[in-house]
């Protein structure tokens, strides 16, 4: 390659490195997903190993800064991003751009690179999209919230009064479970549901029931293992759509978030009357999850009381799901505003305690 190709070459090789690097620490960082994370330093180990290959270290010699007319030019917008999630996703355009110059760059010195830098590009396509979908759907659930389940035959009220109380105690997400009616009762139900929780500025969800979701304009849909799988679902119901799916142990729960699930229901936590499960998930499902760094919500869900809400904060609880502790009860409103408040302060003390400098200079890394 001739000096001009080089400095092309070093150019993109620091714009595709500095974009994965920015790519990297977002879903590190941001999304808490370490899937990705590994997937973005891979990529940028993978095109180090190409570019030196192609003599990038001779590139950087003939690097010319204070000569370069490109240095100046800016855009209008370029150096204002609204958020983090702009930045990324103006990373991840910038990404693709370089590689492809990269990739018509190789084609002077060596077919094989080239080859491998448009298998680069193709694997960035991707990855941009995964990035996209999971911050397009990371504020659609409350990472810390309180969803109650809503099905008439629990209900101390009746199912309205239920759901008006509920929605002035604060619940964040509705979920309704009604496994008996007829589909046009579910939908008619499912529609009201929708509308006031829309009203309240609240997110309704539908179990099991996609259809139904779809047709009531519901912020989402539940799904169980024997549902709809939930790689399908998605691509019904496009990026925004909420779906959680309901996992009891890491390989569903993998397998929930490589097929676009937007949080992950974590359960039995403890005994229920609602459902009859052969075995409990328990806390320790959820410090699994904390572990494993999904990068999702996690509402955990069977059982959930006040008084044992303390052990599945501790154990790593973003979000809890409750059905008879609330609607069950002579006041749902003020079991609601409980709860919240219980939520509350488990998220402040672990807020305090993820913001705790690390000691002896632990690395961040």
């Amino acid at each position: 390659m001739d000096r001009t190709a080089m400095r092309m070459l070093d150019a993109n090789f620091n714009r595709a490195r500095e974009a994965l690097r920015t790519m990297e620490d977002y879903c590190r960082f941001v999304l808490n997903d370490g899937d990705l994370s590994a997937t973005c330093k891979t990529l940028r180990h993978e095109l180090c190993v190409q570019m030196a290959i192609l003599g990038a270290s001779d590139a950087m010699l003939v690097r010319d800064t204070p000569g370069d007319v490109g240095v100046t030019i800016k855009a209008s917008d370029e150096l204002r991003r609204d958020t983090l999630e702009n930045i990324v996703m103006a990373g991840s355009k910038r990404l693709t751009e370089a590689l492809r110059v990269l990739e018509e760059l190789a084609k002077l010195k060596s077919a094989t690179v080239a080859a491998h830098l448009e298998s680069l590009r193709y694997q960035s396509y991707t990855l941009e999209q995964a990035i996209c979908r999971q911050a397009a759907q990371r504020n659609r659930i409350p990472h810390a919230g309180l969803h109650v389940l809503l099905t008439e035959s629990l209900c101390r009220r009746s199912w309205r009064e239920t759901l008006t109380a509920i929605l002035a105690g604060g619940v964040d997400a509705v979920q309704l479970r009604e496994k008996t009616l007829s589909d046009g009762e579910l939908l008619q139900r499912a529609r009201i549901v929708a509308e006031e929780c829309r009203d309240c500025g609240r997110v309704s969800i539908i179990n099991d029931r996609m259809d139904i979701a779809l047709a009531a304009d519901a912020s989402g849909v539940h799904l169980g293992q024997g549902d709809m799988p939930c790689e399908q679902a998605r691509r019904i119901a496009g990026s925004e759509f909420i779906i959680g799916v309901s996992t009891e142990n890491l390989e569903q729960a993998h397998a929930a978030a490589q097929a676009g699930a937007s949080y992950i229901g974590a359960g039995p936590m403890f005994l229920t009357s609602t459902k009859n499960k052969p075995r409990l998930a328990g806390p320790e499902y959820l410090r699994q999850l904390r572990r494993a760094e999904f990068g999702l919500p996690t509402v955990a869900i069977g059982g959930i009381s006040a008084e044992n809400l303390p052990d599945l904060m501790t154990a790593g609880a973003q979000a809890i799901a409750v059905s008879s502790a609330v609607i069950s009860s002579d006041d749902p409103a003020g079991v609601c505003k409980s709860l919240r408040e219980l939520l509350a302060a488990a998220t402040a003390t672990a807020k305090v305690y993820a913001d705790t400098p690390p000691k002896h200079g632990a690395s961040h890394d």
